[in-house]
């Protein structure tokens, strides 16, 4: 998961009865459809409904301790309690296949820099209207991309993460979800995952359609079900609704900053921002076709300009009355990432108090929450629901 706002610069199972919806030109222009599906059916056997609340989501896996979207990072986070593992974002290789880093952009979370049989790679590219100078997923192989190692993106702020660095490979799509099987056999436990379709629109232009590739692959491993451990998310909308007509997964619209557009909408001439999405018709229109959103934080409490926490909104209330769940992102130990009240010191990589932060977020009805350091969030809830 990832904001143009703030993820990339690293700083900080119920369904509504709507009937036909369709996320206005967004929707329309693209020629989609926002039919619903039965609110809240099937989920007895084991789907969202058994997940404990809050649900503690392990955000790139366990990324405050390792580097993120590894199978080190996705075990750790398992390990360290986390109900639901972000494995992973979702991108294409050159030859089609889905492999899992955070941006098809791997120059900052890869070792690809120190190799130089790719040095001719490097290119500056247009992603979602940024310039962006690095080395793309979707001009190497497979192959070739494995034959790189997964490094610390954030080191100024996780300095002790780099002596992992080089020791994972980048993991695909179809390697996780047998990896899942693995986990949920040897742990005894179902193992839920989170996957994110990333700049779908982007990739679709160069013929990489990644919503059919989602789906090919669940429906290979018979986990394209309503009431199977696979949510799935992204931050364009139509994306959202294509996978709606592809799977029955749970669905889940990501939402950056409240004056911020999705890329899709830009794209298509809907001149409307998030802040439009979550009034309660875009609200309403969001419930047609998914059952939950990821806001960021700041959609949940606004911040004032010094990033202290300023006044709880009233988006929990109103995505729950149209049965949205909400699961925002994203909680971190590390001061630059906590509200200014819960800062300890000013060094960048020391924790703050993050179960102060936790509480106060916990506080405002949110059913999960997005966490690097899923051991935190597991304390924290146990300190919540026992008062």
């Amino acid at each position: 998961m990832g904001t143009q706002e703030n993820e990339q610069t690293g700083s900080t199972g119920r369904r509504a009865l709507l009937g036909a919806a369709v996320l206005g030109a967004g929707g329309a222009v693209l020629g989609l459809s926002g039919t619903a599906r039965a609110a809240g059916a099937g989920y007895a056997h084991g789907g969202l409904k058994s997940l404990p609340k809050p649900t503690i989501i392990g955000h790139r896996g366990a990324s405050g301790y390792r580097p993120e979207h590894t199978f080190g990072s996705y075990n750790l986070a398992l390990d360290l309690g986390a109900d639901i593992v972000e494995a992973g974002d979702l991108v294409p290789t050159k030859d089609g296949h889905l492999v899992c880093r955070h941006e098809p952009e791997i120059g900052g979370t890869t070792n690809v820099a120190d190799h130089p049989e790719f040095a001719d790679r490097k290119t500056t590219k247009v992603l979602d209207g940024v310039s962006t100078t690095g080395w793309f997923t979707e001009d190497f192989t497979l192959a070739e991309l494995k034959t790189l190692r997964a490094i610390e993106r954030i080191p100024a702020n996780r300095p002790h993460n780099t002596i992992y660095n080089g020791r994972w490979e980048i993991p695909t799509f179809e390697e996780v979800l047998k990896w899942q099987d693995e986990q949920t056999r040897k742990r005894g436990k179902q193992v839920w995952i989170y996957p994110e379709t990333k700049h779908p629109t982007y990739f679709r232009k160069l013929g990489l359609g990644l919503e059919e590739r989602v789906a090919k692959l669940l429906h290979k491993y018979g986990k394209d079900r309503r009431n199977s451990p696979v949510i799935l998310q992204s931050f364009e909308p139509s994306s959202i609704q294509r996978l709606n007509k592809l799977v029955d997964n749970p669905l889940v619209v990501l939402l950056s900053g409240a004056s911020s557009r999705p890329w899709d909408f830009v794209e298509a001439g809907d001149p409307r921002t998030v802040a439009d999405l979550i009034t309660p018709k875009g609200l309403r229109e969001m419930a047609g076709f998914a059952q939950g959103l990821g806001p960021t934080l700041d959609l949940i409490i606004t911040k004032k300009a010094d990033g202290s926490l300023d006044k709880e909104t009233t988006l929990v209330s109103d995505a729950h009355k149209v049965g949205l769940i909400l699961h925002p992102y994203t909680m971190r130990n590390e001061n630059p990432f906590l509200p200014a009240e819960y800062r300890k010191g000013t060094a960048a990589d020391a924790y703050g108090d993050p179960f102060g932060a936790f509480k106060t977020y916990f506080a405002t009805g949110i059913d999960g929450v997005f966490t690097d350091n899923a051991d935190t969030g597991v304390l924290a809830r146990e300190d919540f629901v026992n008062g």
